[in-house]
């Protein structure tokens, strides 16, 4: 999400956000993959016909638009609304797939956007270096930061550390790993919103292995070749061979209680350890 945006008012967002996909913004990224003969992935906020807003992330190649995605858990304004459906889609003889931050970390979500054919999900994040109930997490002194050029090793081992990376390392090489696809992780890098955020932006493959990762503190890139042959010999992909959804009736049954996206970090004050929920 855009930390930003947290406070906005309804009206502030509404002139921020545009429509898709005949907004200026998707224009001028159509227009940009064009001149460069490349496909692009962004981030904005979409609004439409109807009134809504919501946290969307546009996919154009070749000077055309090719798709978007709804964030399905948005939670950071009570403005934004929630998308509805997944985002499976062609690109350049791949089938791909988009989740954006909070809905990778439900199994159920990048499980789905698998069965429904993705080989490779894109994972556009803002997260890392949070105020977390979980022990050895919280945020980055942003001192830090200020004094990177200087200093940059008790920065680098932040960021690297169980607030940033170490977190990620968690649940991330999991979600390539169980459902055998590429996953392709993008997180900013440095103050967002007074915090530090640890980047790390990095490319799995359906192994769960690390191809190629952003290590600089500053904009970096990370490039890497993903290849149907893994995919296929992939231990995920005979996961999902072995299936019974005939079990799975339990993960369909609506809870006796609305559905609710939570995270740690907005929580006001923190939990017992024994309620921890992250």
């Amino acid at each position: 999400g855009y930390t930003f945006a947290q406070r906005l008012t309804r009206d502030r967002l509404w002139e921020l956000a545009e429509p898709i996909p005949d907004g200026p913004s998707t224009r001028r990224l159509c227009a940009l993959s064009d001149r460069l003969g490349v496909a692009i992935l962004a981030g904005l906020f979409e609004r439409t016909d109807e009134g809504r807003i919501y946290n969307a992330y546009v996919c154009v190649d070749q000077g055309r638009y090719v798709t978007h995605h709804r964030k399905l858990h948005a939670f950071l304004n009570p403005h934004l609304s929630s998308g509805d459906r997944y985002t499976v889609f062609d690109l350049r003889g791949c089938r791909c797939g988009i989740l954006i931050c909070y809905d990778n970390n439900l199994v159920e979500n990048v499980r789905i956007t698998t069965l429904m054919g993705a080989e490779i999900v894109f994972m556009p994040h803002v997260t890392g270096c949070l105020p977390s109930a979980m022990p050895g997490r919280g945020t980055v002194d942003p001192r830090l930061w200020h004094n990177r050029h200087r200093d940059p090793v008790p920065l680098r081992l932040e960021l690297n550390g169980p607030k940033g990376r170490g977190w990620l390392m968690r649940w991330l090489p999991a979600r390539a790993y169980e459902n055998g696809i590429y996953a392709v992780f993008a997180n900013p890098i440095g103050l967002d919103g007074g915090q530090v955020r640890n980047g790390n932006a990095m490319i799995l493959d359906p192994f769960g292995e690390v191809l190629a990762e952003c290590h600089k503190l500053d904009d970096d890139v990370a490039v890497a070749l993903c290849t149907p042959e893994k995919i296929a010999a992939s231990s995920g992909r005979r996961y999902l061979r072995a299936r019974r959804p005939d079990l799975y009736r339990p993960l369909v049954t609506p809870p006796p209680e609305p559905p609710r996206t939570e995270p740690g970090w907005q929580r006001q004050q923190p939990p017992d350890v024994a309620d921890v929920r992250d």
